[in-house]
């Protein structure tokens, strides 16, 4: 039932309006609270300050790159437990590794994915 979700909130660090708002609008049809970044900072700021459940992080931001967010997550000892899985257009084998290496528990490919297939990924960390 959505009343479980209700609490719920995902943390959604994307640059593209157009992404950002597919993500959002499919999300809050799924019962999520949704918490928006536009840039590595933000993201950042927001992931401490809101403790989200989970965070979604493209890797190609402004300001501060996705590595960098992660890294800086794994310092934090109060955000480090949140699950965040890495969404980019970038798909090198090395990309996915130095991700994973960096605390993400999942690496999906924009490109190659679908917003149906993020649904799945975010479920299969936060619980149905």
């Amino acid at each position: 039932p959505i009343s479980t979700l209700s609490s719920m909130k995902i943390l959604i660090a994307e640059d593209d309006p157009f992404l950002m708002k597919v993500y959002r609008m499919t999300f809050e049809q799924e019962g999520y609270d949704i918490i928006l970044a536009e840039d590595g900072e933000q993201a950042l700021f927001r992931l401490k300050k809101e403790c989200p459940d989970i965070m979604l992080l493209d890797i190609l931001m402004p300001k501060m790159d996705g590595f960098d967010v992660l890294r800086e997550i794994q310092k934090d000892k109060k955000c480090k437990h949140i699950p965040i899985i890495v969404l980019s257009n970038l798909g090198q084998e090395t990309d996915v590794a130095q991700a994973k290496e960096l605390g993400a528990v999942d690496y999906a490919i924009k490109g190659d994915t679908d917003i149906e297939d993020v649904v799945k990924k975010v479920k299969k960390y936060v619980g149905k």
